[in-house]
């Protein structure tokens, strides 16, 4: 039971402290832009008063990337599994930086290649287009008016704020009680091992006139018996 629970807690501790680490742009940066079309979707976020650097490097240290570019004050990159993260250098407000979530999909269809490759290492490049060659010439939401991409950027709804992505997804832990659709939450009660206890019991019983629910008969356990008895001592006689 010991090494059960040991094992218990890795499994839900781990997930619970890789959530910790993760970053939701959408809640410490304001969205400005968006531009969706099926699985192609960028996102833009505006941060005031950041660096490229300084941004680069917090979204960095919250979700390590696959690849990230070397340190610009411009311009700088960093590469997930499923989306690529643009950050640049406000042209209009140079104080403050643009942080661009594009979607892998968004990138095949609108990025220029041979701009990529600039900053990242061709072979990540390579996986990212699937080894096609590039068909948009965008090059990042400062940019647009000159490199405009596939479908014009606008600004958020109400919708879009609903679904803008953060880096990663969140996870939660829980502990399933076999047989129950109910799950109780890591923490609760103090302890990852504490449930609030059910005080209903019972068991389900055939009898003869059918199938009912009866409380459980305990047998009550008589005491063993015991005997008083007497003992002597009896001297063995000598010869």
């Amino acid at each position: 039971m010991y090494w059960i629970k040991c094992l218990l807690v890795v499994t839900l501790i781990f997930p619970l402290l890789a959530a910790c680490g993760q970053v939701n742009i959408a809640e410490q940066f304001p969205l400005e832009s968006v531009t969706e079309d099926g699985n192609q979707t960028s996102y833009v976020y505006r941060a005031e008063k950041t660096t490229v650097p300084e941004a680069a490097k917090l979204l960095a240290d919250k979700q390590r990337p696959e690849q990230m570019s070397k340190e610009d004050t411009e311009r700088m990159f960093l590469v997930y599994s499923n989306q690529i993260i643009q950050i640049q250098q406000d042209q209009e407000f140079p104080e403050d930086s643009l942080i661009e979530v594009a979607s892998k999909e968004y990138v095949q269809k609108n990025y220029d290649r041979s701009f990529l490759e600039m900053y990242l290492t061709y072979k990540i490049v390579d996986s990212m287009f699937d080894s096609l060659k590039s068909i948009g010439k965008y090059r990042g939401y400062s940019d647009r008016k000159t490199y405009t991409p596939a479908k014009p950027y606008h600004a958020p709804t109400k919708e879009d704020l609903k679904k803008a992505p953060p880096i990663t997804v969140d996870k939660k832990g829980s502990i399933f009680k076999r047989g129950s659709s109910k799950d109780s939450t890591v923490g609760s009660g103090g302890s990852i091992f504490n449930r609030t206890p059910s005080n209903s019991k019972g068991s389900i019983s055939r009898d003869k006139s059918g199938t009912s629910v009866k409380k459980p008969t305990i047998k009550k356990q008589k005491p063993p018996k015991t005997r008083v008895g007497k003992g002597s001592v009896f001297r063995r006689g000598r010869r």
